[in-house]
């Protein structure tokens, strides 16, 4: 079967799933395969549960008439989206950078959807796998679209961008993230700008921070550049952001000053596309954000920033100088490793401690195998489970505690200890 013929069927109902356990009713499976499992093998059980049809590339398991062989799932898929966005008449905005990227891409969308059907990506679905099943979630009724890019080697962004083919694009800002896959900083910046040469290729508009010395370098040539607002104000951040526009002051929900480079873009983006002032200041101070990122948690006894959704050195030295400004008396800071560094790993944690020493915080928690490795004299420990236990004797009371590392630390197990 043809992308041609294969679209047929998806737009009778605009589904596709790649979980077999989530199958929904009249849906397109698409049997993918990883290191550690082979979706092929649920081809019959997804159309049992309700699919529409499946598709496999392992011949032995195309046992129906609903199954489909193609010679490649994940290709298929790809295709599908590209050919989909084809027959999109919408603007696409494309969301790309070291940090915040998931913050600015829920901002923006909370801005947009006030006027328009905007779709958006899912949580951080952001890579070869999620962006075309982003593409696919775009319905007929879609007015804008928003698609989030990440990239941990080169030529990602330039492939995510030849499936979503975006309109509009912005990069938050060039750190050090994925050194294990780009090596420098030098190699995140060009893996990034990869949505540059894109937008600038196919004489598309960027949203630049003027602040940003490399993004006003490295967007020069593209044939709409678009400054992020001027006239929007930074307040306050103590801790949460608090902004000025158009003479109106916005509480937001969202800590520390980096985070005001991207409500700066949220609102941009919602004037350029003819959001009103007012639906733009009512969705900035609504918004607040989920799953474990810049969350403020209030206890018992404690304020808790909660920031474990990922971490970086870039983004772990802005959240650590924005902690250490809160005018409160009594601070604790947990830490735990933060991944895909590469050759740098150790100097970079290390240079993360000794932060932590220059800025002045007394009680530091360190978690990990990469932490261990540092000269410090703040407290170490292997796992969080060993801090828990030692927490369970040393109880944290009536301070504010900033907690912050990679995704695969699952440091959001700590708040069962602080109470």
């Amino acid at each position: 079967m043809n992308i041609k013929s294969l679209y047929k069927h998806y737009i009778k109902h605009y589904l596709v799933d790649t979980d077999s356990r989530k199958i929904r009713k009249n849906t397109i499976y698409f049997a993918l395969k990883g290191p550690r499992f082979n979706g092929n093998k649920f081809a019959e059980e997804a159309i049992a549960k309700g699919a529409m049809l499946s598709v496999v590339d392992e011949e032995k398991y195309a046992t129906h008439a609903q199954i489909v062989l193609v010679d490649n799932v994940l290709e298929t898929l790809q295709e599908l989206a590209k050919f989909h966005r084809t027959q999109l008449n919408i603007p696409i905005l494309a969301l790309t950078g070291s940090n915040g990227k998931t913050t600015t891409k829920e901002l923006i969308h909370a801005v947009l959807q006030t006027q328009f059907k905007t779709t958006a990506t899912s949580g951080n679905l952001n890579n070869h796998i999620g962006v075309p099943l982003t593409v696919l979630s775009m319905l007929p009724e879609t007015e804008i679209g928003i698609v989030e890019m990440g990239a941990n080697h080169h030529k990602e962004i330039a492939f995510l961008c030849s499936i979503a083919q975006p309109d509009f694009g912005y990069i938050t800002n060039f750190g050090k993230a994925h050194l294990e896959g780009f090596g420098s900083l030098e190699g995140v910046i060009e893996a990034k700008s990869e949505l540059y040469t894109h937008l600038k290729e196919s004489q598309k508009a960027v949203f630049v921070n003027l602040d940003d010395a490399v993004q006003v370098e490295k967007s020069k040539g593209i044939a709409t550049v678009i400054p992020l607002d001027a006239t929007i104000d930074l307040i306050s951040a103590n801790p949460t952001v608090l902004v000025k526009f158009k003479d109106t002051l916005i509480q937001t929900h969202l800590i520390g000053t980096y985070n005001f480079s991207n409500i700066a873009a949220a609102i941009t983006v919602g004037t350029h596309f003819g959001v009103s002032s007012q639906n733009i200041q009512t969705a900035l101070a609504h918004y607040e954000a989920t799953n474990n990122r810049s969350q403020v948690i209030h206890t018992n006894s404690n304020t808790i920033i909660l920031d474990a959704y990922n971490a970086n050195p870039t983004s772990m030295k802005a959240a650590l100088e924005n902690f250490s400004t809160l005018e409160v008396a009594y601070k604790v800071v947990i830490l735990g490793d933060m991944f895909e560094l590469g050759e740098k790993s150790n100097e970079e944690h290390q240079y993360i401690s000794a932060l932590c020493e220059e800025l002045g915080f007394k009680e530091v928690y360190l978690i990990g195998q990469l932490f261990a490795q540092t000269k410090t004299h703040f407290a170490k420990f292997s796992t969080v489970a060993q801090l828990q236990a030692h927490l369970k004797t040393h109880k944290i009371q009536n301070k504010h505690v900033f907690i912050k590392g990679s995704r695969g630390m699952a440091l959001e197990a700590l708040l069962e200890t602080i109470d």
